[in-house]
């Protein structure tokens, strides 16, 4: 009896620590992956808030000549989110008639158009990501350059993403700004 008593008091707990590991390692597996993931969902979400937060009547607005109208940004962040997030899950989103429009002709788009075009494809790409495994950032793919077929690292498309979220978000909230309105990013948290 002693000696049931004394193995179930040093295999139970060596048991569960296993399984502790074992759950540890799982959700640690991916962890590089999730880690872009929640990098990029803050950049996401206030490109959702402020586009949002801009009255549709400025979605023309852009700070001088040259530079890109604030309906452009919202059409181009979309059309990227969807080219970057097949590449990075190897998923297609299956394109419609209205993919093929010209870059002009979406951007002139209604406000509502284009804010749940942006926030679809954030969703493909949140569902792109997830289905990714660490090792899996590791894949070689090639890509077309200026320069002809480059072989790249899945990798390199994940700080694609995350990179141009937060470029385009910078760039909004500078407009923002010249508005006269405060970015997402800026405004005081409630609740706290």
């Amino acid at each position: 009896m002693r000696l049931t008593a004394l193995v179930a008091v040093f295999c139970v707990p060596l048991s569960l620590s296993a399984q502790q590991t074992a759950n540890a390692k799982s959700v640690q597996s991916n962890g590089v992956a999730r880690t872009f993931l929640s990098f990029g969902q803050p950049y996401g979400g206030w490109l959702l808030m402020a586009f949002d937060s801009i009255p549709a009547s400025k979605y023309e607005f852009r700070p001088m000549p040259v530079q890109q109208s604030i309906g452009w940004i919202a059409q181009h962040v979309a059309n990227a989110n969807y080219e970057l997030c097949s590449t990075i899950g190897g998923t297609s989103r299956v394109k419609t008639a209205t993919d093929a429009l010209p870059e002009s002709i979406k951007a002139q788009w209604p406000k509502d158009t284009l804010i749940a075009r942006v926030r679809a494809s954030l969703q493909f790409c949140v569902a792109q990501v997830q289905g990714l495994t660490d090792a899996q950032l590791a894949d070689t793919l090639t890509t077309n350059s200026a320069t002809g077929p480059q072989k790249v690292l899945r990798a390199r498309f994940l700080i694609l993403l995350v990179t141009d979220l937060a470029e385009h978000y910078a760039q909004i909230a500078g407009y923002m700004r010249i508005l006269g309105m405060v970015p997402p990013s800026a405004l005081p948290i409630r609740g706290g």
